[in-house]
């Protein structure tokens, strides 16, 4: 496995640790112990906090990238089963910080943006670190009300939602709009055992019809999310196979289900440059039974089809595969048919007794001949039509005297 070399990625160290040695953890470690060990070191080495200390920024940006990797299950068992190279061959995307961002970058990512290239947003440290501290302002937000306002770029509102022990049965939906197509996060934050919030769930905004929306549901059964970012560098691989690569941005959320209590939300503003306006609603799943329902039965339906879509990738691309050789095979063959049509044609029109003949005297003219006779014969012996007559008798060449006639 390796365990050093160059890394690309705004966000990427030089060199490249095992991503386990960066955050001390043991490789059997679990996703709480990756996640409160990640929380540590990324205060420790927050750049705000070590201004004096230059190493400090390379050492957050590594506990950042090895977090990354080992945070989620899909890239932690490639790096786990082939290191490094198995997450560059899949094309691993880089997040970025925009807070990190000149005023020229950030103008650069804001245009890529808009047309129509996926760029994964980081939350800014300073956000993280207000809330593991616990110093954040939390407004309530009760279970069937809703909340308007507007987000500085790079900052949170946070939210407190109450939930009883029939809601938490029943289920919790959370959702966020923007009719002003606002490019936001939506966040839930866990309750630490220092007072502090630490970041649990995150759920990017997707433009849907004339809004953009995010959404987390604890129902209670699994809920997938789709990330686009997944979706089009999937795409980007291999174009022609779009169709196969819609749903495989379809992730599986972290968390089902709530406890009775207070849980901590946050609406962050993802906007290059302007604040970010929003609607956030909290909502029993009493009131939604035959919607959940549907939900239920929709993303089972949609997770079958993925798999099924997998399958018929592999048949449809052996498919695909006959038949560019079973055309290139007709084209091959008519080429064939054709290149003896046209000799077998050649070879019949060399039967014929017309000849062309260079004039040796001449300046390139030609005289057409005969095959029968290399020998031209004298015009009294040669008939017009090419025959020999000179054996026969003519009657009007008969000199007759006249005693041969009887008398």
């Amino acid at each position: 496995m390796a365990s050093s070399g160059k890394m690309e990625g705004p966000s990427a160290p030089v060199v490249r640790r095992d991503p386990y040695e960066v955050l001390s953890v043991p490789r059997d470690s679990s996703d709480q112990e990756i996640k409160s060990a990640y929380r540590k070191l990324a205060l420790k080495y927050h750049p705000d906090k070590n201004a004096s200390n230059p190493e400090a920024s390379e050492l957050f940006k590594e506990v950042a990238y090895s977090y990354s990797i080992l945070s989620d299950p899909e890239k932690r068992r490639q790096y786990d089963t082939a290191g490094f190279e198995a997450l560059e061959n899949e094309g691993m995307d880089m997040e970025i910080d925009l807070s990190n961002l000149g005023t020229v970058n950030t103008m650069f990512a804001a245009l890529f943006s808009k047309l129509g290239v996926p760029i994964k947003t980081t939350i800014s440290p300073t956000v993280l670190e207000e809330a593991m501290n616990g110093t954040v302002t939390v407004r309530p937000l009760p279970v069937g009300t809703s909340a308007t306002g507007k987000v500085d770029k790079q900052c949170a509102h946070f939210f407190g939602v109450t939930i009883s022990e029939e809601q938490a049965h029943s289920g919790i939906v959370v959702r966020v709009t923007s009719p002003a197509q606002s490019k936001f996060k939506l966040l839930y934050f866990e309750q630490e055992v220092n007072g502090g919030y630490g970041l649990a769930l995150q759920e990017d905004s997707q433009k849907t019809v004339k809004v953009t929306s995010a959404g987390m549901y604890f129902l209670h059964f699994q809920v997938y999310r789709m990330d686009s970012t997944v979706n089009a560098l999937a795409m980007a691989k291999d174009p022609e196979a779009v169709f196969f690569k819609r749903l495989e941005g379809l992730q599986p959320c972290e968390v089902s289900a709530l406890k009775p209590g207070t849980h901590i939300f946050a609406v962050y503003g993802d906007n290059f440059f302007k604040p970010a306006s929003y609607m956030i609603e909290a909502m029993c799943a009493k009131s939604y039974e035959d919607t959940t329902e549907r939900l239920k039965e929709i993303e089972s339906k949609i997770l079958a089809k993925r798999n099924d879509l997998r399958q018929f990738e592999t048949d449809y691309r052996k498919a695909l595969a006959r038949f560019q050789e079973v055309t290139n095979r007709y084209t091959q063959e008519r080429e064939a048919v054709d290149d003896m049509l046209r000799e077998r044609d050649n070879i019949h029109c060399s039967f014929t007794t017309e000849r062309t003949l260079v004039n040796p005297v001449g300046a390139g003219s030609s005289s057409r001949y005969t095959t029968e006779h290399s020998i031209p014969e004298s015009p009294e012996n040669v008939n017009i039509d090419g025959r020999d007559k000179s054996g026969k008798k003519k009657w009007f060449n008969l000199n007759l005297n006249r005693s041969d006639r009887k008398a």
